[in-house]
């Protein structure tokens, strides 16, 4: 028995109107519109109709495009349901600035909870953080600052006494000392965390998102598993598990790709994830030229133990994701799943070496990228990395070696927002006023949507009905409208989970 008809849609590029039949969570039929009905093509607006028992309900969407429901390839979705209940440090462009906004917020804060901001950007700041300095504007309220790539933490000693840290001068944390304090300043009650969760879910649905993979640094299935079952029911979560849970997840026999029984359909087995450098805004990320403060950055795992992770993971079923930023950790990877035979991804694939673009289409690598990263790191490039700039964030080298994209923010480093993502990948540019940055490498509309929808641009009979309803075509509308995609409604399986005004009777 159908279950909904939308009605008088256009998919993307089309001049002509179609009713797509959804039954039992599928596309069932795309026709032209009014075929299914007696009545003439509507001219006016209408409501949604629920017909007789055994007929489906109908709404009218007026010529609104409907395109295949929109993924994250690549989210931390605890941290970014965190980062609105923490402060914003991305205006300051000096340690100084940051110095004066934490100030201010020190002296309104409740003690003794921790005072935590976000999204600092000592890379491009002329100054340097120091202990001392957050010492003296926090006066012994525990501070913790996450940068903008969670790569590093900027914390005052208060904070480290109370979290059983060391740090040096500069109040930093790096890398692993750093995720694992990140951790830590997330520990909050199940239901409270669960409840941001929940919220954060609903803003993504309202962008038009029907799924995530989420890499939180934690056993995502089984907190997924409990977040279902409270209700959470926005969004499709790919849980990744990460090196440290390699065992657990061969021991409960997990493969990516597999529904986990219990969820509704809703958490499946993601990728396996494992880190083998830093990030450019650390300046760890593993480089083949030395950085202007010195040093080529950190490889955490050798070429030959990345070898070994590779073959162990393929044989369990599990799809290796490997975290590479520098142009030299690219290479390595790539040297390692040839090594291995193996497939999987790339996390974020930011700086290759010219030789390695065709070597992720010929070894059937995807390059899971973070378009909006290229316009929030331009100047971080030019700064550490300018002697290669031609080989950063090359979306448009990439696909023209034959790869294989997949678009994700890296939420909370971007917003978990897919449009911003692909205006991004599109346009090289915001509507900031800048000009766009290194516009040879833009992708297509049409590319940066197939990106964004696990390949496709297009509703298919027979597709599940994972469905974004949006108020312009997403081939023609502006650069500036296209970044801020107006999304009517959006569909997980027929079901409402945006939008839901549309659909009223």
């Amino acid at each position: 028995m159908p279950d909904l008809v939308l009605r008088s849609v256009r998919q993307p590029g089309d001049t002509t109107f179609s009713d797509v039949h959804i039954t039992g969570g599928i596309i069932t039929q795309i026709v032209p519109a009014g075929t299914d009905s007696t009545r003439p093509h509507p001219t006016r607006p209408a409501p949604a109709v629920a017909g007789p028992t055994g007929t489906p309900a109908a709404v009218d969407l007026e010529g609104r495009t409907v395109v295949p429901g929109l993924w994250d390839e690549h989210v931390h979705l605890t941290q970014w349901a965190l980062t609105g209940a923490r402060f914003d440090l991305s205006a300051a462009a000096s340690a100084r600035e940051a110095l004066e906004l934490v100030r201010a917020q020190a002296i309104a804060a409740a003690r003794p909870t921790p005072l935590i901001g976000v999204r600092f950007r000592d890379a491009i700041w002329a100054d340097a953080p120091t202990l001392r300095g957050l010492d003296e504007v926090t006066r012994g309220h525990p501070t913790a600052l996450i940068s903008h790539d969670l790569h590093c933490v900027w914390l005052n000693s208060a904070a480290a006494e109370r979290f059983g840290v060391r740090v040096d001068e500069s109040g930093l944390l790096r890398e692993q000392a750093a995720f694992a304090l990140t951790i830590a300043l997330g520990q909050l009650p199940d239901a409270e965390v669960d409840a941001l969760a929940t919220q954060a879910g609903a803003r993504a649905a309202a962008r038009g998102v029907v799924g995530i993979v989420d890499f939180e640094m934690t056993w995502n299935p089984g907190v997924w598993q409990r977040r279902i079952a409270d209700g959470f029911d926005s969004l499709r979560i790919d849980a990744g598990i990460y090196l440290a849970d390699l065992d657990r997840a061969i021991a409960e026999r997990m493969h990516t790709g597999d529904r986990i029984a219990g969820t509704r359909g809703l958490l499946s087995v993601g990728p396996l994830k494992m880190l083998i450098d830093g990030s450019l805004g650390t300046r760890t990320a593993f480089c083949v030229d030395e950085y202007p403060v010195g040093g080529h950055g950190v490889l955490t795992v050798s070429e030959d133990d990345l070898v070994e992770i590779l073959v162990n993971a393929t044989a369990a079923g599990l799809l290796p994701a490997v975290h590479a930023i520098g142009d030299a950790a690219n290479t390595i990877a790539l040297n390692a799943f040839e090594r291995a035979a193996a497939t999987g991804r790339i996390e974020h694939a930011q700086f290759l070496q010219a030789d390695d673009f065709a070597r992720f289409a010929r070894l059937g690598v995807i390059a899971s990228v973070q378009p909006e990263h290229a316009l929030d790191d331009r100047d971080t490039v030019e700064l550490n990395w300018a002697a290669g700039a031609d080989r950063v964030f090359a979306l448009r080298s990439l696909l023209d070696a034959g790869a294989t994209l997949a678009f994700g923010s890296d939420a909370p480093v971007a917003p978990l927002d897919p449009f911003t993502t692909m205006s991004a990948a599109s346009s090289r540019a915001r509507s900031d006023g800048r000009e766009p940055w290194r516009p040879d490498q833009v992708v297509t509309r049409a590319q940066a949507l197939a990106a964004s929808a696990r390949g496709r641009t297009r509703l298919r009979v027979g597709d599940v009905a994972d469905i974004a309803i949006l108020d312009g075509d997403p081939l023609t509308v502006s650069d500036a409208v296209f970044e801020r995609m107006p999304v009517a409604a959006t569909l997980l399986a027929g079901r409402v989970t945006h939008g839901g005004a549309l659909f009223a009777g």
